[in-house]
């Protein structure tokens, strides 16, 4: 009997080796590039895949490096401590609380360990210290608590942390316990969730000042005077403020964002008085706003907004007023947005981006911006 041959071929087409599908580009062993506006340029620092990063920021870590690390905080309760190397990012995650984080600041709070430490905290209430060591190692702690209450915001002022908390209250944790303990307490309720920070440039003779951004839409400044807290409402809207930026100065300017897409400007005057007025309208969702140099020219102001809209929006000052251009779009919507100087040759600042992507992006102007007198790379 005469047997066909075409089951055979069929099985071995079944067979055939499939094609695989190309490596995605991996930023730890090589500068990824994203897309973005002429003029920028666009780099991954790391993809969390489905897990959106909450909180980025870049500090001076691991002292033994020149160039300094981001961090992360993550919808699981990790803390990203990312370091460089000609454009490579190398991750190095710590804490693992379980919760998101959000809460983030870095200064030499603990005068029992040398040099500064990081600090996170997050849903569940915890407060956490990390510690860079020599050899790349991290040691993290749970240094507080603060229950019932999460840690949306902290500030490192001094040898003190101060955690503002949803619901709305003050808390305090000071290096002062036993054994090598913080101890944290309660200091008072406040109107509502305050979501972003920031501590402002010391002044001879006067406390430090703590300006600060709330759900309730009121712009604050809290003054750690000796004899007791003061508070001051620097402008209030009927719109909750999301995030708060410092500009170099002088003069003293904070830009505050709304929910429903303003931004503004805030400006301190020889008297101590402030003015405030809006420069942006701009989508629904601001979640994250940086001040800095981010034009060749200095003498040009400029902030970056990024939020729910997925677009990473650069407003400059001109003589006509302000212009907003898209320099940067995401692939989700935006959460925070900061300062970094990350990229030495320009001579503008960098911005990291995150949000509910899950990734952290920089973004940086080509190498000579503002360099004019120097020969750069074809």
């Amino acid at each position: 009997m005469r047997r066909l041959a075409f089951p055979a071929l069929l099985i071995g087409a079944c067979a055939a080796p499939q094609a695989q599908e190309a490596p995605a580009p991996d930023p730890t062993q090589a500068e990824v590039p994203l897309p973005a506006l002429s003029g920028w340029r666009g780099a991954l620092v790391i993809d969390n895949g489905k897990t959106g990063i909450w909180t980025v920021k870049s500090f001076d870590f691991f002292p033994r490096y020149g160039c300094p690390e981001v961090i992360g905080l993550d919808d699981k309760g990790v803390c990203h401590v990312l370091y460089s190397y000609s454009g490579k990012w190398t991750p190095i995650p710590m804490v693992h609380d379980g919760q998101w984080l959000g809460g983030l600041d870095h200064g030499d709070v603990d005068p029992r360990i040398p040099g500064a430490e990081l600090y996170t905290g997050g849903l569940g209430g915890t407060l956490w210290q990390l510690v860079p060591h020599l050899t790349r190692h991290v040691d993290a702690r749970l240094i507080g608590l603060t229950p019932g209450a999460e840690i949306h915001t902290i500030v490192a002022a001094g040898s003190e942390l101060y955690l503002f908390t949803a619901p709305g209250a003050l808390w305090l944790s000071t290096p002062t316990g036993p054994d090598g303990r913080f101890e944290t307490r309660k200091l008072e309720e406040l109107p509502g969730r305050v979501r972003d920070a920031v501590l402002l440039p010391a002044r001879s003779g006067t406390p430090p000042r703590i300006a600060t951004a709330s759900r309730a839409g009121r712009l604050e400044l809290l003054e750690l005077a000796p004899e007791g807290r003061r508070w001051t409402t620097l402008h209030q809207e009927s719109m909750g403020m999301g995030r708060l930026a410092l500009r170099r100065g002088p003069p003293l300017v904070l830009y505050s964002t709304l929910d429903d897409g303003r931004l503004m400007r805030h400006e301190e005057g020889p008297d101590g008085s402030w003015r405030a007025e809006t420069i942006y309208l701009g989508p629904q969702g601001h979640r994250g706003v940086a001040a800095g140099r981010f034009d060749a020219d200095p003498n040009v102001e400029t902030v970056a907004v990024f939020g729910y809209s997925h677009k990473v929006e650069l407003l400059t000052r001109t003589a006509h007023g302000w212009k907003a251009e898209t320099i940067f779009e995401d692939r989700d919507k935006g959460h925070w947005l900061s300062t970094a100087e990350l990229d030495g040759r320009n001579s503008t600042d960098e911005l990291l981006a995150s949000g509910y992507g899950g990734r952290i992006v920089l973004l940086a102007r080509p190498p000579g911006s503002g360099r004019t007198e120097l020969a750069v790379a074809p």
